[in-house]
C-alpha cells in the first residue's frame, strides 16, 4: 500500500472518529490538527489512536504519541507509515 492510500485511509477515520464530515474536503496533509480542531481533544487522541492501531493493525505505545504526531494530518499519516513499516 502507498503512502497516498495510507494518507487516505487515515484522513478517513480521523473524519469519521471527530465527526467533521462536513469539513472532510477541506482536509490535507497541511491541516493543523491538535490545537487547531476543537473535536480533538484528550479523549478524541486516545480513540484516533484506538481506531488507527485496528485499521492498521499496528500497536502504538503510549510515549509515542506526542504533538508533533498529531501536529497536522500529513504527520500523523507519515507516523503511521512508518509503525507500519516497522512491523
Amino acid at each position: 500500500m502507498e503512502s497516498t492510500d495510507t494518507f487516505a485511509d487515515v484522513k478517513e477515520i480521523v473524519v469519521q472518529t471527530l465527526g467533521i464530515q462536513d469539513r472532510a474536503n477541506s482536509l490535507d496533509e497541511s491541516t493543523p490538527l491538535l490545537g487547531s480542531l476543537p473535536e480533538l481533544d484528550s479523549l478524541a487522541v486516545l480513540e484516533l489512536v484506538t481506531a488507527l492501531e485496528e485499521r492498521f493493525g499496528i500497536d502504538v505505545d503510549e510515549s509515542e504519541i506526542s504533538g508533533e504526531v498529531f501536529e497536522t494530518l500529513g504527520a500523523l499519516a507519515n507516523f503511521v507509515e512508518s509503525e507500519r513499516d516497522a512491523t
